[in-house]
Parts: C-alpha cells; structure tokens; sequence
C-alpha cells in the first residue's frame, strides 16, 4: 500500500457495504448517516430488494451517498427472489454469506472502473472476504461489528480453536477479562451449525478468521458498558484503530421509519395514540426480532401468560407464509385479542420498534436479546425480560441479566415452550416491581446518552475514526 500524504481529504469517497439481515443492516447503516453529516462521500452497496431501506439515507443526504445495486448472486439452496435473512430464517445465513461472496470479482472490476474509486471499504463482519478483496485492491477494509466488543472477542476465540472447542461442553475464555464461561448451547448459532469440510462453511469460517487482519474495527457498543473488552480488543490486534461509536441507534435518522422499507405513518399514529392513554412505565413491549417466528405452542403459552400477567402490553407478530401459517407459526391464538382488546395491542408485521421503547408509557420489553434490540432498549431505559434463542442472545441476556441487572430470564431456547403461570407471574412481578431494574436500565441510558454526546467516549471515537478516514483519502495508489 502507498504512502499517505501529509495533509487529510476532508471529503474521502468510502464503499460501505452492509449485511442484508436487520440488526446488522440498521446499525451500519446509521454509521453510515454520520459519516455523511462529517463530510464523507459515500457509496453503498445493495441488491435490488434491500434498496428500500436506504430511503432515509437517500433523502438526507442526496449528493454525499449514492446507493451501487448489484444483482442477488444465485445460490441453489436459495430460493429465487430473496435478498434478505428474514425471508430464511438464522439457519440462512450460511447461504447468504457464500452467495455474496460471488461479488467479489464483480466489485473489483467495478473498482477499477472508477475514475474516482473508494480509498477504503467498510463492510459488515459477516462479509469477511471483502478483506481479500480490499487487499486485491490494495486499500484498507474495516470489519464493521453490529455488535459489541466480547463478542467480538468470543468469535475469535471459538473461530480459532473449533476442533477443541467443539468437543467441550462448558467453554472457558481464560483469555478474557472475568474469565467468563459459556455453555456449549449457548455459544453464537453460526459457530454451532458449522460443518466441516462444506464449502458453504468453509468459506464463512475463512470470512471470520479474515476479519482479524482488518485495517479497523468499528463497534456499535459504548465504553461504560463494556470498555474492559475494547481495550482487550486493542491489545489482542496490537493496535488501537478499534473505534466503540454506539448506541448507533441514537445518532442514526429519524426512528419512526427505522428497520421499514414500506408506508408507516399511520401505524405509528395508531401506536402513538394507544401509549399516549397508558400510565409511565406501565406496558411491556413484546418481539422477538425480524427472523424469529414462534411456533404453536410458543404462540399459545405467550398469549397465555401476557393476559395473566394483567399487564399491558404491546405484542409485535412476525408474519409467516402461508404454509406457515396453516401449521400455527405466528399465529396469535383464537380470541385472544378480543379478550385483551383493553389491556393490549396485537401488530402483525412491522412496528416502530425504537419510536415505542422510548415511550414514556413503555418500561419493559420481552425480547430474544438480539444486539440491535438490546441496544434501543438500553437507548429507551427499558428493562428487558429476556427469551435468547439463537445467534448471541445467550452471551447478550448473561449480561444484561448477570452483569448490568437490567432483566430477568422469562424463558431460554428457541424450542422451548414457557410456562403460561410463571411467565405471566414475572412479567407481572417485574413490571410492577422491578427490584432495581427499572432505577439500572435509567441509568444505562444516562451512559448511552452521555457516550454520543460532544466529549463523550463514543464521540470522540467517531470523531477519531473520521479523521483516520480523512488520512485515508491521501492515499495515492
């Protein structure tokens, strides 16, 4: 790679190329929003059905970011037309990975195509290969993490040691701060489905490991929550371009429309109407992310013990396909919303998650403890009552239930069934009570907010990352 000149670009031109599930897409995608406010030229890499959800960018910023669609690249287990994990669930991210990674040489010619082609890609950790490409290309490539700083640390450690760690039942990572120690189960999903010697998992196993020669990490996390980890992270890289600039969900667009690719404006005045007659902190907000739809019997149990709890509450329904439906996923049960029409509030599909966690009306929120989730209910000063299924929400509810104490554990695994008496006993326990909770997850937010303010952690490490991308734009190649 070339020399830098002395002096910085104030305006570099960034390739930015986000991972087509929600909780990763949104958070970069607010990076993305503040980058353009410092100045930096920005293209945005897309297939034609994840367009949409650059709508708000676009609008904002109509002459610093310009979307770059790429076809969908065929996989055969992917059926035609999706673009996005929510149309296949965790298990598809496998397939996702590998057909993205069919972009490469596309990109490249695209690359030198340019007369004024990106000085560096930022790209979501899921796309790893982009490494190999940006080395191609003899540019710097910086692994965006949707998520925070362990498990950061957690994916190297079991991504570098997978025949041991596989064979353990309890997982010691000795290595870290606090020595913590993970059951098998409850260690990231893509790491449990990995099967050797298949091509598909080979490739995202390489994409992972290539993350650890990037120029850069940039984190969706703040430091008084974990800034143990972020120096852990620094010193495990031997450098300290390792950039903590969240909760991104506080300084992305405007959160009405936030995760929505369609009109949403009465929705949101429906839903707004419905909190605005509700009591501070009185409803629970109940979801369980873009990709997770319950079965029968989790349906029934959880109806069941929300009109128990005799709580009020707000239960966001991931709609299935028609197949699916038939079969009871996603169905809310018989009855159930006539006999709780005063007490709650079915949606089905999309809701304004972020616009309702920060309701004053709203203090709980039953969630699978996705990153993007947890983040905007820290954000919002909800506590969580928390139901980890799949992917990191083991890792994410063992700390804000162990170690912030801002929830309790309704439930665990993506195939169990709660039972309806206790579940509705907890909700109703927590939300009346909270022991502490509520007074924790008010002060987590006072962090959140006091790290993306002027002189805040977060804020200088942005500012410090912009600054390093302005160095980057006197790169002669």
């Amino acid at each position: 790679m070339a020399t830098a000149a002395t002096r910085s670009n104030p305006h570099p031109h960034i390739l930015v190329f986000p991972y087509p599930a929600q909780g990763h897409m949104l958070a970069l995608l607010d990076l993305t929003h503040q980058l353009a406010l410092h100045g930096l030229t920005i293209t945005i890499l897309v297939t034609p059905k994840n367009l949409p959800f650059l709508s708000p960018l676009l609008s904002s910023h109509p002459s610093s970011i310009t979307p770059l669609v790429f076809p969908f690249p065929s996989h055969p287990l992917i059926p035609p037309g999706v673009e996005h994990v929510k149309d296949v669930g965790n298990c598809g991210n496998r397939l996702i990975m590998a057909a993205l990674g069919k972009l490469e040489d596309p990109l490249f010619n695209w690359f030198n195509s340019q007369s004024n082609p990106p000085v560096a890609i930022i790209s979501d950790f899921f796309l790893g290969w982009t490494q190999h490409l940006a080395t191609r290309l003899q540019i710097p490539r910086l692994a965006f993490f949707s998520t925070r700083a362990f498990l950061v640390s957690v994916f190297d450690y079991i991504w570098n040691n997978v025949e041991k760690v596989k064979c353990l039942s309890e997982v010691e990572f000795g290595h870290l701060p606090g020595s913590p120690v993970f059951k098998q189960e409850h260690l990231p999903s893509l790491f449990k489905l990995y099967k050797r010697s298949d091509p598909d998992w080979e490739f995202v196993k390489d994409g992972l490991l290539a993350n650890t020669k990037s120029w850069g990490y940039v984190l969706n996390s703040f430091d008084a929550l974990e800034g143990e980890y972020v120096q852990w992270l620094k010193t495990h890289v031997a450098h300290d371009r390792v950039f903590n600039v969240g909760p991104l969900s506080l300084i992305g667009p405007d959160v009405s429309d936030r995760g929505n690719s369609g009109s949403s404006s009465d929705l949101n005045d429906q839903v707004m109407t419905w909190l605005n007659q509700c009591p501070d902190g009185s409803v629970v907000y109940v979801c369980f992310g873009s990709q997770k739809l319950l079965r029968k019997e989790q349906m029934e149990a959880l109806a069941s013990g929300l009109e128990k709890s005799d709580t009020r509450f707000i239960w966001v329904v991931k709609p299935g396909t028609t197949q699916q439906h038939v079969e009871g996923f996603g169905v809310v049960p018989d009855g159930f919303e006539q006999r709780t029409a005063g007490q709650g509030l079915v949606i089905k599909g999309w809701a304004p998650q972020a616009l309702i966690l920060n309701h004053k009306a709203v203090g709980g929120f039953l969630s699978h403890c996705g990153w993007n989730s947890v983040s905007e209910a820290i954000v919002g000063g909800v506590m969580m009552l928390a139901w980890p299924m799949e992917a990191d929400q083991f890792v994410n509810a063992r700390l804000l239930v162990d170690d912030m104490g801002v929830g309790v554990r309704v439930c665990e695994g993506a195939d169990s069934v709660p039972n309806s008496d206790e579940l509705g006993r907890v909700i109703s326990e927590a939300m009346t009570e909270g022991g502490g909770m509520k007074t924790k997850a008010k002060d987590l937010k006072d962090k959140a907010f006091a790290a993306v303010s002027h002189g805040g952690s977060s804020m200088n490490d942005l500012v410090r990352f912009v600054k390093e991308l302005g160095q980057l734009g006197s790169i002669r190649r």
